[in-house]
């Protein structure tokens, strides 16, 4: 019987559902009709019971009030973080994302966290959550593969994602999943300190970068990523994953990795310069 309902509760992971509420059943129509009608009535006195004006704040207000102080928890906990080591210990700790309960392992980084290049995805997949380590299914296979192309390896590059765990069912992280991540993923770009930043995918590229078109537009265009008072070039580029379903594209993101080694080489000519004295 144990046996039988792991096995359900896995199923039901795996299929998004990764959150228990309690164990009284709740018409949430009816609530969503209180938070919307907040000045609703009784034909006898007129004015609506205190607990159904109560239970109406609270729809109303709770989730948002929740929101900001995970933010608030999380900025704070990011901040006090002198060292990737300590903002890794600091995120093992953190309880205000949901996905750390349904994921295997937190996915916190992988490669040079010296690196003069960055590059950030939207999340965890199956392979990476086993693993603990990002980009090393089949999409970080073919990211392998992009980065050997211009005379790149993980020993010359750091990879980490926006949300360092993974959604059940590889679904699209929540604007509050993501929001409760952010101030860590800000941080770890801080750190890590990189010339160039760049955003794998329209998810990354649009919170990391505050942009609103997809990645067809936003691919191959540079953009200035604030961090920590300095300024780091960044340019979004295809994601892997979506080059496996749409291998045509391929010839796009050969045009981004061109554009990032040329930067690349500009950046190391401005170095020489400066350790030269010119």
């Amino acid at each position: 019987m144990t046996d039988r309902l792991s096995e359900i509760l896995r199923w039901y992971a795996e299929m998004g559902v990764d959150i228990a509420v309690d164990e009284t059943p709740h018409d949430r129509f009816a609530e969503s009709r209180i938070s919307a009608t907040p000045q609703t009535r009784t034909e006898t006195s007129g004015a609506a019971p205190p607990a159904v004006e109560a239970r109406a704040r609270a729809t109303r207000y709770a989730p948002a009030l929740a929101a900001g102080v995970i933010e608030a928890t999380a900025q704070d906990s990011a901040a006090a973080a002198k060292s990737l080591s300590d903002l890794r210990e600091s995120l093992s700790r953190f309880e205000g994302c949901g996905l750390k309960a349904t994921a295997t392992n937190l996915v916190f980084g992988d490669g040079n966290p010296r690196a003069d290049i960055m590059l950030i995805g939207e999340a965890p997949g199956a392979d990476e959550d086993r693993q603990g380590v990002p980009f090393v299914g089949r999409a970080g296979q073919l990211l392998d593969k992009m980065l050997a192309s211009i005379g790149l390896d993980r020993s010359k590059v750091y990879i980490a994602n926006v949300v360092p765990w993974r959604p059940p069912g590889n679904r699209t992280p929540t604007p509050l999943e993501t929001s409760a991540c952010l101030p860590f993923t800000r941080r770890q770009i801080e750190l890590v300190d990189p010339k160039i930043l760049v955003c794998l995918g329209t998810a990354a590229a649009q919170t990391l970068l505050g942009a609103k078109d997809g990645i067809m537009r936003l691919r191959g265009r540079w953009f200035a990523y604030q961090a920590g008072g300095k300024e780091i070039r960044a340019i979004a580029m295809l994601h892997p994953a979506y080059l496996l379903r749409q291998p045509a594209q391929k010839k796009l993101a050969w045009q981004d990795l061109r554009a990032l080694a040329k930067e690349m080489n500009r950046l190391q000519l401005f170095a020489k310069k400066e350790r030269d004295g010119i």
